[in-house]
């Protein structure tokens, strides 16, 4: 079983379950390959999450739609 960075692992503290059953995937992604970081935009109604080789890994960026 792959295990988050502790990074990650703060990140989702205290989030919702409907925001961490989002990202989370995304999370666990970064976590296997160990390239790239997340990007997490948010959107009025909802939140997109998705690897991106501009951001370190173990780093999220939030970026607003």
């Amino acid at each position: 079983m792959i295990q988050l960075p502790a990074s990650y692992q703060e990140y989702l503290a205290g989030k919702s379950e409907s925001f961490i059953n989002t990202v989370r995937p995304i999370l666990m992604q970064s976590a296997a390959d160990k390239l790239h970081g997340v990007r997490v935009v948010v959107h009025p109604h909802d939140h997109q999450a998705h690897l991106d080789e501009s951001v370190p890994f173990g780093s999220v960026v939030e970026d607003i739609d």
